[in-house]
């Protein structure tokens, strides 16, 4: 399923060469990213772009009078549209038949991330123009040590409260990570290391023109194990992420990005007092809009939006949706004071999950 995240990302990009035509970015040159200036705030877009934007996504920008803007989110809607149908008709002409609901379900999920995408632009780009916009850290750190609380409401388990570590390593093109949950006094924990590599785009400890363009490849395993309940899960993964500035688009969106990706999960459910384990497959995507904080002082670090239509995390799936979607999520993080910073991440699935952590970087800007 790798191809729909590439797939995603390729469509953010159709039709949307930057107005100022730079070189920089994933495949181009080192040039940095010429913004446009910047367009004032009216508030008459920005009415339209709710009602009826929300229906046409290119309307406020329309009305504000960028029309090129208006026509690339026209363009990504009906791109969403014309995914998701090609996945859901299929799906129920076939009665979805498991020799094709894979391959179809993937396709549905990736046109609604860029329809998702689209939308969120649309209301970005008609209250842009009030504020400054972000941009995206020039140098990511070398090393970052994570420490922090997690506390989870899920109606299936009894376990509420958890520890978290986590560290992550930026070598060139290669990252690896590392992280634990640990619930004291029940012993549920859940670890987890993986490994990416920079397939397009600059190195994240070298961004060049502050852009942050990029397509990465990774992999990952994961063991949970639950003592109470006697079972543990295991498996390993493979993932194609892609993240996209939409300032490509149009000044309006300077300071906002979309990241969309696809992979698939082997996994193992062992049972001690049985012998008959179980070996599943999952589908796994995600796709998300999210906005860069800071412009270059202290404060640093960027907050998404974003849909994960993996069930084997804390959150799992929301419950009474067709085909058991995944869960909502939001996370922030941001350097506060020197290489001091705090994150902080809220999900809803089936389960409620919100989580804080302090972390400390060395080298970067966030």
């Amino acid at each position: 399923m790798r191809r729909w995240g590439a797939l995603g990302l390729c469509l953010l990009g159709t039709g949307a060469a930057r107005a100022s035509t730079p070189e920089g970015g994933p495949g181009g040159s080192d040039a940095p990213l010429q913004p446009e200036a910047r367009p004032p705030f009216k508030g008459v877009p920005a009415v339209v772009s709710v009602a009826p934007g929300l229906l046409l996504h290119g309307l406020g920008s329309l009305t504000a009078g960028d029309t090129a803007l208006a026509g690339r989110l026209f363009l990504l809607q009906g791109s969403g549209l014309g995914l998701l149908a090609a996945g859901v008709i299929p799906i129920a002409l076939t009665g979805a038949s498991q020799h094709v609901i894979g391959p179809l379900y993937g396709l549905a999920i990736a046109g609604t991330g860029v329809f998702s995408v689209s939308m969120l632009s649309n209301l970005y780009a008609a209250v842009s123009p009030a504020f400054d916009p972000g941009v995206p850290a020039l140098r990511l750190p070398r090393l970052e040590l994570e420490a922090g609380y997690q506390h989870i409401t899920d109606p299936s388990f009894s376990y509420r409260h958890f520890a978290s570590l986590g560290a992550r390593a930026r070598l060139d093109r290669v990252r690896l990570d590392a992280g634990v949950r640990w619930a004291p006094g029940v012993d549920n924990v859940r670890v987890g290391a993986g490994a990416a590599y920079r397939l397009l785009g600059a190195p994240e400890g070298a961004r060049l023109g502050a852009e942050g363009s990029a397509l990465d490849v990774e992999a990952a395993v994961v063991v949970h194990r639950f003592p109470q309940e006697a079972f543990t899960l295991g498996g390993g993964e493979v993932f194609l992420r892609g993240r996209y500035d939409l300032a490509r688009l149009g000044a309006r969106l300077a300071g906002s990005f979309a990241e969309m990706g696809g992979g698939l999960a082997i996994q193992r459910y062992a049972y001690p007092d049985f012998l008959d384990d179980r070996l599943s497959q999952q589908l796994l995507f995600t796709f998300g809009f999210g906005v860069y904080l800071g412009r270059g002082g202290p404060f640093r670090g960027e907050a998404l939006l974003y849909y994960d239509h993996r069930k084997d995390d804390f959150a799992g799936g929301i419950r009474g949706g067709a085909g058991v979607p995944g869960f909502l999520g939001l996370r922030a993080r941001a350097l506060l004071v020197g290489p001091w910073g705090a994150s902080v991440e809220a999900q809803a699935g089936s389960a409620l999950v919100g989580r804080v952590a302090l972390f400390y970087a060395w080298g970067g800007d966030s």
